[in-house]
């Protein structure tokens, strides 16, 4: 598809969780960076782009993009995404803090 030209945010974040579930988060990042990229206001993207970074030892990066994710979700009204990422963005604040 994407040799086609026919790129989107879905195609990149289907992209970037199969990259997930192989364990490749540097593939993975990349993928999502462009989901995020090409759709702001995509939750769901925001969320796994974090958790990339998070897995490939990024912490303070996930953090970032944890907290992008939040203020999307919470534009968008989409509490569900908003609670998963505070949990997340908690766990990686605390982590930082003990350091």
């Amino acid at each position: 598809m994407l040799a086609a030209g026919k790129d989107s945010a879905l195609l990149r974040y289907s992209i970037g969780n199969e990259h997930m579930k192989a364990r490749d988060w540097r593939a993975a990042i990349g993928a999502l960076e462009r989901s995020v990229a090409l759709d702001p206001g995509f939750t769901a993207a925001w969320k796994l782009y974090a958790k990339a970074l998070d897995q490939a030892g990024e912490p303070s990066a996930a953090l970032d993009a944890y907290r992008k994710g939040i203020e999307v979700a919470q534009r968008k009204g989409d509490r569900q995404a908003e609670k998963e990422m505070t949990v997340f963005a908690r766990r990686i604040e605390r982590t930082l803090g003990a350091r």
